[in-house]
């Protein structure tokens, strides 16, 4: 089962489907809750059946989408809302709030266009994603990484589409049903298509020219019946396939990690359900726990007046009168800290504000309807006293942004001191931490839950800090992670300058020459078929070719990457495949992705940085994945190309830590060998093949420096000699041999992985120089698999997890330089161990020092941290200096 599983539903797809399908079902006091019962079953039999790491479900809100700014009658002929269903929503909502599953909705789009939206930032996580819904227009995002469970009759039933089965179908790829409806139109949602054209004409036309454009662009062509219907209807077939289309690019704001499901809130369902009287229900909850008492995910009771899970409500104060708000500014800007809850997005700006001074008032502020807020929260916040306290202290910045205001006096930032408390798990919305810690459930409505979640900020930032303090944290916390909030969100709104021809340029050579490979695999093949369908490609393979089976699915045979590396050797279609894929992959999600994403107002790219999503501490990025973007094949590496500075006359500036991780493990074991290396300045790899190998440095071949490498960083990361015979293609009996050597050369490196394994057994974590934390319960599975990977990340984190502290506390004390010094230079990228800069030419000797400076000596090491400098027009023509 993959550990990288989302699960994505249609809210109201199956909040409909269950109302339909069941009879009318209500309480003892007249509740109708057949809807909520046939909703909570469906998703708890697909929860037992994906197992997902991820989740969230996605409501419409509100009737009017933009699509009706396009076409005024789209869904005209939908019905209303039975009276009988339309109170059962906010129930359903209720019992997902206990299922601690988060849920979505935006005004202005549909639930469609957040399912597909969070399909391509699941994708950019690499995530697997697989949507529940009961509506076909979802099967337009299928692709590798999506799959569609399509509810059938009933509440139980499911038939799963991938790409294959798509084509099987339907005769086309996922991407051109969008063409089919285009042509067909949808009764259901009043979409019109072209009069006169069903289904299976859609298909064949779409099977023959490709999209609805081509077939347009060719309907000269055509039998009469369907030439002068389409030559008539083409604006309206146009305008119904742009009607048809799942918008995968909405201004959803939230990282994907936020969505890590830790599983429900026993004690919270157990009451639900008793209210709603779902007898069954309750009993599988009790037969499954045991009892009520100490509950699988469910806090402890605290003492006192938070005690009980009941719905925690508070009251709020709208000041509407020039007076009042007066009054307010006056208080909160006396105040020493205040609590601070900005509601909106990066799209649109702030919504509403709630502002919760020492005096524990609540004050909810319709910032877009009365600019007189605006502009207390702004100047509020442009001051560094009060101190604020929020809950996503990146995102507020950026909602003040959208409204040319900063946020200054940043004093805790809940959700980043939940991470680092517990950095497994991700969920760090007020609702879930305001359960965790506080045992208080908030409510579902927009403003009581906006209200309830900062009015408890203050307590829950008491509650934090005390942990962080207990646990040593906060150093870390308050010294690098919290500084480093505003550095990130400086960085995303700068953004990185793009120079598009780069990309376009590279996007047509690319195109040819996957044309090129799609020719070439036919003609090997015998055969045009569709590359992409796991079925057909495993037919020509396994069957016309009567290649091996290496693997087997549940749906037939496997075609994955490692199925064909081991068949590269048997037919030459198969290397021709492979290629294939890496280069359409190349194109659709770097070269044509990153063209998307850039800025047309700006020219640049705003990634988005994730700072509370690694186990490690290692900061991620979406909206490019910056970590992702190929290195390893020069064609990759071309796409640094494209990163440009952000004006003429300005170079880039490339910082690298060399070696890093190697250098933390000579630091924390103290191996003589591997410190003297690092101290004598000596090539550390070459060193490893003199060591290992029995040779003198001098005669180390770059072969053997090639083999030495690999088990210098296959040692960091718990390489067995299965893995490392794989990596360097040799026995396993001789890669054994290697690391049995590299042991008895670097016996310190040894009783280092021995102690910090005994550490993390005994403690239950492992820590990095910083005191991060990475709680380890793999190590106690009684899986021997499981445990093994356990003792790996024992070894791994006080490494990698140092090396994130460094980089993370490097930035802090460069940036504040930046700041000193008055430069105009710009931090604008940090991926993996580099940093990179945007510098003017008259601050490139003062930036390099400066910043080689600061890299180098942010943390005293028994061994000398070391950067590599580099310098260009772009990204990709840096070189050392």
């Amino acid at each position: 089962m993959s550990h990288n599983r989302f699960l994505i539903i249609d809210g109201n797809s199956l909040i409909h489907r269950a109302f339909h399908a069941l009879p009318p079902l209500s309480t003892s006091d007249g509740t109708v809750t057949n809807a909520v019962y046939g909703f909570t079953t469906m998703l708890l039999k697909v929860l037992q059946l994906v197992e997902p790491d991820y989740i969230a479900v996605a409501f419409d809100k509100g009737r009017t989408t933009f699509r009706h700014e396009s076409y005024a009658e789209y869904k005209a002929k939908r019905t209303a809302t039975p009276p009988e269903l339309k109170p059962q929503f906010p129930v359903v909502k209720e019992v997902l709030n206990c299922m601690r599953i988060p849920f979505l909705e935006l005004d202005n789009y549909e639930a469609d266009d957040i399912i597909g939206t969070l399909t391509c930032i699941a994708a950019s996580s690499n995530l697997e994603s697989v949507i529940l819904t009961g509506d076909r227009d979802a099967l337009q995002l299928v692709s590798p990484r999506v799959k569609v469970m399509l509810t059938q009759k009933g509440i139980t039933e499911t038939e799963e589409y991938d790409e294959g089965r798509v084509w099987d179908r339907y005769g086309v790829t996922p991407s051109q049903l969008i063409d089919i409806k285009g042509l067909m139109g949808d009764t259901s949602d009043n979409i019109p298509g072209v009069p006169g054209i069903g289904e299976k004409t859609a298909m064949k036309l779409i099977q023959e020219y490709g999209s609805l454009e081509k077939v347009v662009e060719n309907a000269a062509g055509l039998p009469p019946r369907w030439r002068n219907k389409i030559v008539e209807y083409k604006d309206q077939a146009l305008l119904s396939k742009q009607l048809g289309t799942i918008d995968c690019q909405t201004p959803l704001e939230f990282d994907h990690q936020t969505l890590h499901w830790p599983g429900p809130n026993y004690q919270a369902l157990l009451e639900i359900f008793s209210r709603l009287e779902f007898k069954t229900l309750v009993r599988s909850i009790i037969d499954k726990v045991g009892n009520q008492e100490g509950l699988p995910g469910t806090p402890k009771q605290p003492s006192g007046d938070n005690a009980g899970t009941d719905t925690y409500r508070v009251h709020y104060d709208t000041p509407a009168t020039e007076q009042a708000l007066h009054d307010l500014r006056e208080m909160a800007g006396a105040a020493d800290k205040v609590a601070l809850l900005l509601e909106g997005n990066r799209e649109r700006g702030i919504n509403r504000a709630v502002l919760v001074p020492e005096n524990g008032t609540v004050y909810l502020l319709p910032v877009r309807e009365q600019p007189a807020a605006l502009d207390l929260v702004g100047d509020l916040c442009a001051c560094s006293r009060p101190g604020k306290l929020c809950f996503n202290g990146k995102q507020a910045i950026w909602l003040l942004h959208r409204h040319n205001r900063r946020l200054e006096g940043l004093s805790f930032d809940a959700a980043l001191a939940a991470y680092l408390l517990n950095p497994g798990t991700s969920q760090t919305a007020p609702s879930t931490l305001a359960a965790q810690y506080m045992n208080l459930i908030l409510p579902v409505e927009d403003e009581p839950a906006l209200a309830a979640g900062a009015e408890i900020l203050s307590r829950l930032t008491g509650i934090l800090d005390t942990k962080l303090t207990e646990l040593g944290m906060d150093r870390l916390y308050y010294d690098v992670e919290l500084p480093l909030v505003s550095i990130l969100a400086e960085m995303e709104i700068d953004g990185v300058a793009i120079n598009p021809d780069v990309l376009r340029d590279m996007g047509e050579e690319t195109g040819r020459q996957i044309d090129q490979l799609v020719l070439e695999i036919y003609r090997l093949a015998g055969e045009k078929f569709n590359i992409n369908s796991t079925k057909q490609l495993g037919h020509i393979l396994f069957e016309k070719l009567n290649l091996p089976v290496i693997k087997r699915t549940k749906t037939g045979y496997s075609t994955d990457a490692s199925v064909l590396e081991e068949l590269a050797a048997s037919h030459e279609i198969v290397s021709q495949i492979l290629e294939y894929r890496q280069l359409a992959k190349l194109k659709s999600t770097y070269i044509d992705g990153l063209a998307a994403l850039i800025n047309p107002f700006t020219g640049r790219i705003h990634t988005t940085f994730h700072q509370n999503v690694t186990t490690t501490g290692r900061l991620s990025s979406s909206e490019p994945n910056l970590q992702n973007i190929p290195i390893r094949l020069e064609q990759g590496r071309k796409i640094r190309r494209c990163f440009i500075p952000r004006r003429e006359g300005n170079v880039i500036l490339a910082a690298d830590y060399s070696q890093v991780e190697l250098r933390i493990l000579a630091h924390m074991s103290g191996d003589t060998n591997l410190v003297d290396a690092f101290i004598k300045s000596q090539d550390i790899h070459t060193r490893t093949a003199s060591e290992v190998f029995g040779v003198p440095m001098e005669q180390v071949t770059a072969e053997l420096r090639s083999r030495a490498k690999a088990v210098n960083f296959g040692i960091v990361y718990g390489i067995s000699d299965f893995g490392l015979a794989r990596d360097i293609r040799v026995s396993r009996a001789e890669a054994g041999d290697y690391i049995r050597s590299y042991f008895a050369r670097y016996s310190g490196v040894k009783d280092f992985i021995s102690r910090k394994i005994a550490e993390a057994k005994d403690q239950g974590y492992a820590t990095t120089m910083l005191n991060r934390r990475r709680y380890l319960p793999d190590l106690f599975s009684s899986n021997r698999m499981t445990r093994a990977f356990g003792e790996r990340t024992a070894v791994n984190t006080p490494i990698q997890g140092s090396a994130a502290d460094i980089i993370k506390l490097a930035m802090v004390r460069i940036n504040e330089e930046l700041k000193n010094r008055g430069m105009e230079t710009k931090m604008i990228l940090q991926v993996h161990d580099e940093l990179i800069f945007d510098v003017p030419a008259g601050e490139l000797e003062q930036a390099k020092q400066m910043v080689r400076e600061y890299m180098q000596n942010v943390l005293q090491l028994d061994v000398p941290l070391v950067v590599d400098l580099k310098t260009g027009p772009n990204w990709y023509d840096v070189r050392k200096v």
